[in-house]
């Protein structure tokens, strides 16, 4: 169904040939959904539809995000820089609708990637028809419009220097490095961090888009987040103090936040309940890396009523709440077998009832600042923070990047 086998592809000394050459492996991939969505109901999950599957997720999962970024981290800001009347026209008119065509195209390669990782696993057998003829003419149509436009017009307006420096860039953003001599060691993974670089574009955050009332706002960011199936966005760094005034910090999930405040479950007995019982202070942090945006909180935390403690434990599944019982959170033990034969004696001991223990329960962390930060061009970031007044009130003000 698919040449698993991938063309050779020009060097990276010829940049808008590679470029070129990857719509080629597209086409390819293009074809092979075109085919599986005939395939399938023949024929269902079989090994040459999980093949055809795995080879399409394998390309579409990161070689076309690579090339998209190529595109909008490197091509079109350097052909932006250097077009000059007619051709400045055509991209100031032409950039925006390429990069609107790749956000929609990646939103339906997200719908299309769930249902192809079930017939790679040969879980499933169902793939949209509509999706698939909708994510293929959108293609088709983006790229005939680079090849058409965009191409041509880099061979013509980029010398050496910029076709090399685009041709780095590329390179660069695969991990690829340029041939050294014996006497030049190649840089170790921890050099070359600081190369790793990603500039951001989706959107602003002004004064005049804000809430007047941080929660409001927080509430407004959490919806398009779920809106925009951020990869757990409930998800945030919890970041306590110790008694020596070294700071930690770990991924928990938020289970509820309102005008009170900002809630999570644990044990108390844990290392991050230890720290809060002698120092009430936290910071926590929300990351939705693909909405280019983070907020930092800070504040006063305190527990919940038990009444709420006991309402939340009792709505959890029937292992969880063992599993909390049987964990003594943060405290070593000699091994696996050893936590699964605790936990396997309190089941036996409580049933399909258990209480909630007394060390268990919530925390909630009462705001005292929240900044809400929007990733911008060049890392220069939008940053809005509101600050609680001794009134109860809330200031706004915007910070430098």
């Amino acid at each position: 169904m698919n040449n698993l086998l991938a063309d050779p592809a020009p060097d990276f000394d010829q940049p808008v040939a590679v470029l070129k050459h990857c719509h080629g492996r597209i086409r390819k991939q293009l074809a092979t959904l075109e085919k599986l969505v005939a395939h399938l109901p023949e024929h269902g999950a079989d090994e040459q539809a999980r093949q055809a599957a795995t080879a399409v997720l394998k390309y579409f999962d990161k070689a076309a995000h690579l090339h998209h970024e190529d595109e909008e981290q490197d091509l079109l800001p350097m052909l932006l820089a250097v077009a000059k009347g007619d051709d400045a026209a055509t991209l100031q008119a032409l950039v925006p609708v390429i990069l609107q065509e790749h956000k929609d195209m990646d939103a339906m390669w997200q719908d299309l990637h769930e249902q192809l990782m079930g017939i790679a696993d040969g879980s499933g057998t169902q793939l949209s028809a509509s999706i698939v003829r909708r994510f293929v003419q959108s293609y088709h149509g983006h790229m005939e419009r680079e090849e058409g436009i965009v191409a041509p017009m880099a061979l013509r307006l980029f010398g050496p220097d910029q076709m090399a420096r685009l041709g780095g860039a590329m390179r660069q953003r695969r991990g690829l490095e340029q041939t050294t001599s014996p006497a030049t060691p190649a840089p170790s993974i921890g050099e070359t961090v600081a190369d790793l670089r990603k500039d951001y574009g989706q959107a602003r955050l002004d004064e005049s888009d804000v809430a007047s009332d941080p929660m409001d706002q927080f509430t407004r960011w959490f919806e398009e987040a779920l809106k925009a199936e951020v990869n757990e966005p409930n998800a945030m760094s919890v970041a306590t103090v110790g008694e020596d005034g070294r700071p930690t910090s770990r991924i928990v999930l938020v289970k509820q936040f309102d005008a009170r405040g900002f809630t999570w479950y644990t044990n108390y007995d844990s290392q991050k309940g230890k720290q809060l019982a002698s120092k009430p202070f936290a910071a926590l942090l929300f990351f939705w890396s693909e909405l280019e945006r983070q907020v930092r909180i800070e504040g006063r935390v305190e527990r919940t009523s038990a009444e709420e403690s006991d309402k939340y434990f009792n709505s959890r599944p029937l292992k969880s709440r063992l599993s909390a019982i049987a964990s003594e959170q943060s405290e070593p033990i000699a091994n696996r077998a050893a936590l699964e034969q605790h936990y396997e004696e309190v089941a036996r001991q409580y049933g399909e009832a258990p209480p909630r223990p007394q060390h268990w329960g919530g925390f909630r962390l009462v705001p005292e600042r929240i900044e809400f930060w929007q990733g911008r061009r060049s890392r220069f970031h939008d940053r809005i923070v509101y600050t609680r007044q001794e009134d109860g009130s809330w200031t706004r003000q915007r910070l430098q990047p």
